[in-house]
């Protein structure tokens, strides 16, 4: 391939200042504006439990006393959108007082030039992440399975990138191009590429640096080969790339059968009128998504998680019978 020449660069960059101007906007704006942490799910493969990540992390944080907003970037299936307001609808039928975030869903954009629609719809994210940051402590992006400049966007100014990446080879063909045979990489694939370009550019544009981190996701409780394969060659892939892989959530129907509710593994599903006790599989999901928060390492505020500790003991003290000496002092 030829280098480019100054004018071809310099045309190069003609064609991009529009998307470059998007991009300084939204971290001029950031930088002035307050500190909220951006935690972005993102996988261009669609199945691969974003949504279902995303609402996870979002309530867990809400439980922790931090304060949430989130987005959803994918206008069509509304995934995100949906389970939040379920979550609402819920807590409105039953008088539950469930953790809610601040939420939007960036809507697509309706012109017949692909520009325009691209514009449009950056300066609504951009606008929508004006109007949280400085509120609230982390926002929680949502993004479509497919390749798109607001997707790319949002990559491209993640404090945390999530990828959860179904526990298959198939999958891992989103990150890493393996050799049939040998099952050696011989390659990065095009979503590792996107995501190694937009780090890059975002250590370019304000000297941050994204921590990435793979989730193996849907994980099986037996062993096979495919396992061995994907959890060695995404360790490897991580010393090029410079991701953190860690364990995800297995596959379990409890991250699906409480949609309609908009309920999480978190939340407590007999305060939450469905008449159901805790069991060994909610348990163990909780702790997943426990361990899960516990491995992203994020920023959480102090006083808030102590703020949320006196909420959870004040609640449980709230239900507990009163005592004889208690009842005398009344």
């Amino acid at each position: 391939m030829q280098p480019m020449t100054s004018n071809a660069a310099t045309a190069s960059r003609d064609i991009r200042s529009p998307r470059e101007m998007d991009k300084r906007m939204l971290l001029r704006g950031r930088r002035q504006s307050g500190s909220a942490h951006v935690i972005v799910l993102g996988n261009e493969k669609g199945g691969s439990g974003k949504s279902t990540v995303a609402f996870h992390i979002s309530v867990g944080l809400l439980k922790a006393g931090q304060r949430v907003a989130t987005v959803d970037l994918d206008a069509r299936q509304r995934s995100l959108t949906r389970c939040i307001n379920n979550r609402r609808a819920w807590a409105a039928r039953t008088g539950l007082d469930l953790e809610l975030s601040h939420h939007c869903c960036i809507e697509s954009g309706q012109a017949m030039q692909i520009a325009e629609n691209e514009h449009c719809e950056g300066q609504r994210l951009i606008d929508a992440i004006s109007a949280l940051d400085g509120s609230v402590d982390f926002i929680v992006i949502d993004t479509p399975g497919t390749d798109s400049y607001l997707n790319r966007l949002a990559h491209s100014i993640a404090d945390t990138l999530v990828t959860p990446l179904n526990d298959s080879l198939l999958d891992f063909d989103v990150l890493g191009i393996l050799d049939p045979s040998t099952y050696e990489l011989t390659g990065v694939a095009h979503y590792a590429g996107m995501v190694r370009a937009a780090r890059r550019k975002r250590r370019q544009l304000d000297g941050s640096a994204t921590d990435w981190i793979v989730v193996r996701n849907r994980c099986s409780l037996l062993a096979s080969r495919n396992t061995r394969v994907v959890t060695s060659r995404l360790r490897r892939l991580s010393l090029e790339l410079g991701f953190r892989p860690i364990d995800g959530l297995v596959e379990r129907a409890i991250y699906r059968e409480y949609f309609l509710q908009g309920l999480t593994a978190l939340d407590d599903t007999d305060q939450a009128e469905l008449g159901l006790r805790p069991n060994p599989v909610q348990r163990a999901a909780r702790d997943e998504v426990g361990r899960l928060l516990g491995h992203l390492k994020l920023p959480l505020d102090e006083r808030a998680r102590q703020r949320a500790a006196h909420r959870t003991e004040w609640f449980s003290e709230s239900v507990k019978p009163l005592q004889v000496d208690e009842l005398l002092d009344a």
